[in-house]
């Protein structure tokens, strides 16, 4: 059992430490437990349990010691009273919506969300009545334009993917609220690490925890982490729709959170590194990472990020054809639209990532046909330039 208060503790030792209650057997390592259902020492005290008068472990649907542990410790880490675990980053999104909006509901959304978000949005959600307004990310009178009578929800990405936009999360917040309505951040590109939204004002925080919660490319997992109030309801929903994390994911993303600081810093340090390298190579057009000073909102980054995170977007002139010429030099970066690996990957967004969405939806996102999406992973940053380099040359 803990015996100690989460809320006087420091960030790394909540990392290594929330969420911890051993059992009877006193081990070290955080338990596993792969049941799918618990057994109940009375009829009575079953159906205590169902209903909800007595706490205990019901059904691994929507109730497991591991995933519970995993909750706790990312809700310390993001400052917030609860956190509800899902099988996926798009997962928890979804969530996060089906339980706090219904039909005639409106969405106030930034343009630079990640492809899957976007069609969530504007081709999925649509046919069940929720509409969704996409406005640039960085232009606070948008958004403000954007409100409706039943504006219920503003969803912003920041840093955006993949071109890195910086959304000012108090200043939004602060639109939303007058709105009468919630702010959502993702937070996956900077982790409770870097960033922390719901101290600058968000009602709620999103995670694709397949990034760098977990860090390894292992398994997949999502969260959403806020006011209890607000997690209370996406439990409802996760309980009987049922798009739950299982107990082996949050295992592994439990173990990931133990090194996320760590990594983070050694990952965002070379990304800085060969931002500033490619922005010195010829043929590279344009370079987007908010830690350098030629990002439009560096400034802003820098106020509420504790560093420019871990990806780097380039252009490249000669369009799709230098683009896709540069990923096939590579030797060591790994081709993947994956990222917060600790193996550096690479991806062509315009077919990938976000090759779902239409020409014209990309084309207001900024994502042309030149750009490239580097994850910096944890390699020899000196490794990274040469291998990049090969295809620049070309």
């Amino acid at each position: 059992m803990s015996n100690f208060d989460p809320a006087s503790l420091r960030p790394d030792t909540l990392a290594v430490r929330a969420g911890i209650e051993r059992t009877q057997f006193r081990e070290h390592g955080e338990a596993m437990y792969l049941t799918s259902s618990f057994v109940f020492e009375s009829a009575e005290q079953a159906a205590a349990c169902f209903s909800g008068a007595e706490e205990g472990y019901v059904y691994a649907r929507f109730s497991n010691p591991t995933v519970t542990a995993m909750q706790t410790r990312l809700a310390a880490l993001e400052g917030a009273e609860a956190c509800v675990a899902t099988a996926s980053g798009m997962s928890a999104i979804m969530s996060l919506v089906m339980a706090l909006l219904q039909a005639g509901d409106h969405i106030v959304a930034s343009n630079g969300l990640f492809g899957a978000t976007q069609q969530l949005f504007g081709n999925i959600l649509s046919r069940f009545g929720i509409e969704t307004s996409f406005v640039p990310a960085t232009d606070l009178q948008a958004y403000r334009d954007a409100v409706r009578p039943r504006t219920k929800l503003f969803f912003v990405e920041t840093p955006s993917n993949p071109l890195t936009e910086v959304v000012d999360i108090a200043a939004v917040a602060g639109v939303a609220h007058e709105a009468g309505a919630l702010l959502a951040v993702d937070n996956c590109f900077c982790t409770p690490v870097l960033q922390r939204p719901l101290a600058l004002g968000a009602d709620v925080v999103v995670h694709s925890a397949t990034k760098y919660l977990d860090g390894q490319g292992r398994v997949l997992g999502g969260a959403v982490a806020g006011r209890k109030t607000v997690t209370d309801e996406v439990f409802k929903f996760l309980r009987t729709a049922g798009p739950t994390l299982s107990p082996f994911n949050a295992w592994v993303i439990l173990k990931g959170l133990e090194t996320l600081r760590i990594r983070m810093q050694a990952q965002c340090a070379s990304a800085l590194e060969l931002a500033g390298w490619l922005e010195a190579q010829p043929g590279v057009t344009r370079v987007f990472y908010p830690g350098l000073p030629s990002h439009p909102q560096h400034a802003l980054a820098m106020r509420q990020q504790k560093a420019g995170g871990a990806v780097v977007s380039f252009e490249v002139a000669g369009g799709r054809e230098a683009a896709w010429r540069v990923i096939d030099n590579t030797r060591l970066i790994s081709i993947t639209a994956n990222l917060g690996d600790t193996k550096t990957t690479i991806t062509h967004p315009a077919t990938t990532t976000h090759g779902r969405i239409s020409s014209e939806a990309r084309a207001a996102s900024g994502i042309g046909d030149g750009l490239l999406r580097v994850a910096v992973g944890l390699e020899d940053v000196d490794d990274l330039k040469e291998d990049l380099a090969r295809g620049l040359k070309r």
